[in-house]
């Protein structure tokens, strides 16, 4: 209350970059018109691949799940529309190494004909965990970049207590307005997504924030939450990142989430704009993840617009319907500037995390040359996370990790705003995800390894206990061998002759 009362910053550190939203975010949504094609990779979420279930040849039908989840962190891969399956086979997938996955290619044949979801009723009668697993089912993963499994975070509400349902509206990354537009012509069912979450939760309220700069959706979505009195649409300020989890956690409850826990930990749950559409569609519809809005902007962008795109579709087909490239782009991007990676290839598929294709021209394109650092410490001040970057940096830069993560690596949330206000353009985030991955990487090590003792402990115990079972055995063998040789017998037969012996005497 202090803190409002001073009007004093709820964030710390963060930068205001140029938006450059205005033209993607002044039309309506465009529907794409089908691909001849469309490439499913497996692996579009956080955990390993998914499980192909359909062989070349089969037919398909919309929204027909085409692989499975191994685990509970994968999701499943369901058919954007029907056709054929022509291919499973390794393409270049939508990620800056250029590496290969394995994907599911489908041929389109025309009709876009769904399959029968036999979904009724009201789901409100369902419980909580059969909701939950149905957006399992969904394929529906973190919509906003994250592509963490959705399903995974309303289980959570049956571990943990959850005050708040946080709908995160406020889309501060440059160039993308794919959530700003969903708000603006899809607010009723984004309200009906918040709702269900909250049912699912057992959620004391939703809260809706959305960046101050977007008053055509924060408008919208008032209307739409006006009859439902636990759920509340606040705006935030304009700031990047304030779409990150944490920062909106801070902003909006005044809470700030601890140092390596996560947000469950002070009673919020944060899902997406994009993420709650898609689980009102899942459960009033049983229409599981198959297209998605994206934002295709960029100086090389001729119409920059946001285009629901099925997931699969080659980036190219985006690109065309934006009217094509008005020169060669500086730079490909997938996702935001900020946080996003760089395309190898416009024949790369869309799919379920991407908000954004950028095809940037050259003066949007930060200088790439970086000088000696002056220790100006713009980078502390920018820090959302109130770290330290030229330390963790000059310690990556060394490989010595543990020092990095002493200066607070594992908290960085990789953001960008130090690398932005670096006058140096020290490639400061490319220093700290070489050594986030180095540290995974060990840990990954160091969790095979102890999984190896593990069944390495296993197998000597299981030998051992074979060994005792054949001792057992052996030992129970030798002494039902002794049995039959039991005295009683000749004892009993001594007795018995005795007395006619005698009587014979």
């Amino acid at each position: 209350m202090l803190r409002g009362l001073l009007k004093l910053p709820q964030v710390r550190g963060g930068v205001h970059p140029v938006g450059h939203k205005d033209r993607s975010a002044a039309l309506h949504i465009l529907d794409l018109p089908l691909p001849e094609r469309l490439y499913l990779p497996l692996r579009q979420h956080a955990g390993a691949d998914a499980i192909p279930v359909v062989k070349v040849g089969d037919k398909v039908l919309k929204g027909q799940m085409v692989a499975v989840a191994p685990s509970e962190i994968s999701a499943p891969v369901h058919a954007s529309s029907s056709g054929r399956v022509v291919e499973i086979a390794e393409i270049m997938a939508p990620h800056p190494s250029g590496l290969k996955s394995t994907a599911i290619v489908i041929e389109t044949d025309g009709e876009d004909r769904w399959i029968d979801t036999g979904v009724s009723g009201d789901p409100y009668d369902e419980e909580p965990l059969t909701l939950a697993n149905r957006v399992a089912n969904a394929g529906i993963v973190g919509m906003g970049g994250a592509i963490f499994p959705a399903a995974v975070k309303l289980k959570q509400g049956t571990r943990h207590e959850i005050k708040t349902v946080l709908v995160n509206g406020s889309e501060c990354e440059p160039f993308l307005t794919c959530d700003d537009r969903l708000m603006r012509e899809k607010a009723e069912e984004i309200v009906e997504g918040a709702r269900l979450i909250r049912h699912i939760l057992r959620a004391y309220k939703a809260v809706i924030a959305i960046e101050d700069n977007k008053p055509e959706a924060i408008a919208a979505m008032r209307a739409a939450a006006e009859p439902y009195g636990m759920v509340e649409v606040e705006a935030v300020p304009s700031m990047y990142p304030m779409g990150s989890a944490k920062q909106l956690i801070q902003e909006i409850t005044g809470r700030e989430v601890p140092a390596g826990a996560r947000s469950t930990s002070v009673g919020v749950l944060v899902h997406n704009v994009g993420t709650v559409y898609a689980i009102q569609q899942a459960l009033t519809y049983g229409r599981p993840l198959v297209s998605r809005i994206v934002t295709v902007a960029g100086g090389a962008i001729n119409r920059p617009r946001n285009v629901n795109a099925l997931v699969g579709t080659p980036v190219q087909h985006l690109i065309d319907a934006c009217g094509g490239l008005n020169g060669d782009p500086a730079k490909l991007v997938l996702g935001g500037p900020m946080m996003g990676m760089p395309l190898p290839s416009t024949q790369v598929p869309t799919i379920k995390g991407a908000t954004g294709v950028l095809a940037l021209a050259k003066h949007e394109v930060p200088r790439s040359e970086a000088s000696p650092c002056i220790r100006c410490a713009s980078c502390v001040e920018a820090c959302p996370m109130g770290l330290l970057p030229l330390e963790m940096a000059a310690r990556s830069r060394a490989d010595d990790f543990e020092g990095a993560d002493d200066y607070g690596l594992r908290d960085c949330i990789l953001c960008g705003s130090c690398a932005y206000v670096c006058p140096s353009h020290i490639p400061l985030v490319q220093y700290f995800q070489y050594a986030k991955g180095e540290q995974d990487a060990k840990r990954t090590a160091a969790k095979k390894m102890d999984y190896t003792v593990e069944l390495s402990l296993a197998k000597q115990a299981r030998i051992e206990a074979e060994k005792a079972a054949k001792a057992a055995e052996k030992a129970a063998k030798k002494a039902a061998k002794k049995k039959p040789v039991t005295a009683t017998k000749p004892a009993e037969t001594e007795a018995i002759k005795s007395p006619s012996e005698e009587e014979s005497v």
